[in-house]
C-alpha cells in the first residue's frame, strides 16, 4: 500500500460517490441485517464505478465480496461451538477471497499484510501506554454504563471465559486485516488517505455495532477506526496496529468478564454505581 501520496489510479467524484455508496451499504447490510436495502445500495456503488472506471469497478468489487460474506450471517458475539466455527468460516472468508480477487483482478501487491514495517519511535512506544490508560478509563464506563456488555454472552465458568479471550482477540486481529490492510488498501489506490479512512471507517463501525458495540459505542469506535487507518498509512506496519488493537481490546475483554462476574478483575474506578 502506497504511503500517504497520491494514489496510483485516482478517480473524480463520481468514483467517490461510488466508493461512498459501497461503503454506506454496510450499514443496512452488516449493522442493521437489512439486506432488502443493502443489496441494492451495493449494486448500486458497483453499477456507478463501472459506469466511472472499471479498474475502479474491480477494487469496489473486492471490497463487496467481503461484505457480502459478512452480511450472509448475524455477527453478534457468540461462544458456542457452533458459534465459533461460524465465525472462523465467515470471517476468515471475508479476508482471503477479497485478497484473492483483489490480487488477481487489480494489482498483484494491492493487497500486502506488513507485519514488520518501520521500526517502532518512542512517541509510537509512548502511545501504546496512553491506549492502555485510556481503554481503562473509557470502556468501563461505556459497557457497563451503557449496558452494552450485555451483547456479548455471559460468561462464568473458566472455559467460558478462555472462549471470550480467544475470541476478543482474534476478532480484533481480524479487524485489521479486513478493514485496514483490504477495505482501506484498496479505497487508497483511487482516493486520499482521508477519504479512504472515513470510507473505511463506516465498514469498520458497521461491523462493530452488529457485533455488539451499540448504544453510544459509535462515539468510541469511529475515532478508534480513523486512527487506525492513519496509523497504518504512516508506520506500513501491521504488526503496530494489531498491537495497539490487542492491547485496547484486553482492557474490553477485563471489563467484559467484570461486567458479567462483578467479584473478578475488579480494578475500574470508572464505572457508574
Amino acid at each position: 500500500m502506497p504511503a500517504p501520496g497520491a494514489p496510483p489510479t485516482p478517480t473524480g467524484p463520481a468514483g467517490v460517490a461510488a466508493m461512498a455508496i459501497t461503503s454506506a451499504s454496510a450499514v443496512p447490510l452488516i449493522a442493521l441485517q437489512l439486506p432488502v436495502v443493502g443489496l441494492p445500495l451495493l449494486a448500486a456503488g458497483l453499477g456507478l464505478a463501472l459506469w466511472v472506471d472499471r479498474t475502479l469497478a474491480r477494487s469496489l468489487s473486492a471490497v463487496a465480496v467481503g461484505l457480502l460474506i459478512l452480511a450472509a450471517t448475524s455477527l453478534e458475539a457468540d461462544l458456542s461451538d457452533l458459534g465459533m466455527v461460524r465465525f472462523a468460516l465467515v470471517l476468515g472468508g471475508a479476508v482471503l477471497l477479497p485478497t484473492l480477487l483483489a490480487r488477481r483482478l487489480v494489482a498483484p501487491d494491492a493487497i500486502r499484510f506488513p507485519i514488520r514495517g518501520r521500526r517502532w519511535t518512542p512517541t509510537q512506544w509512548w502511545y501504546l501506554a496512553a491506549v492502555v490508560a485510556i481503554a481503562y478509563l473509557v470502556l468501563p464506563f461505556y459497557f457497563v454504563g451503557s449496558g452494552a456488555y450485555a451483547n456479548w454472552p455471559a460468561v462464568a465458568t473458566g472455559g467460558e471465559i478462555a472462549r471470550l479471550f480467544v475470541g476478543v482477540n482474534a476478532v480484533g486481529i481480524w479487524d485489521e486485516l479486513f478493514f485496514v490492510c483490504i477495505v482501506f488498501a484498496l479505497y487508497r489506490r483511487h482516493v486520499g488517505l482521508w477519504t479512504a479512512n472515513l470510507l473505511q471507517a463506516v465498514v469498520f463501525v458497521s461491523f462493530l455495532w452488529e457485533l455488539g458495540y451499540r448504544s453510544w459505542g459509535p462515539l468510541l469506535t469511529i475515532p478508534f477506526a480513523l486512527v487506525q487507518g492513519w496509523i497504518f498509512a504512516t508506520t506500513a506496519s501491521l504488526g503496530y496496529v494489531v498491537t495497539v488493537h490487542l492491547l485496547f481490546d484486553a482492557i474490553v475483554f477485563l471489563v467484559l468478564v467484570h461486567a458479567h462476574n462483578p467479584q473478578l478483575f475488579d480494578v475500574f474506578v470508572t464505572i457508574p454505581r
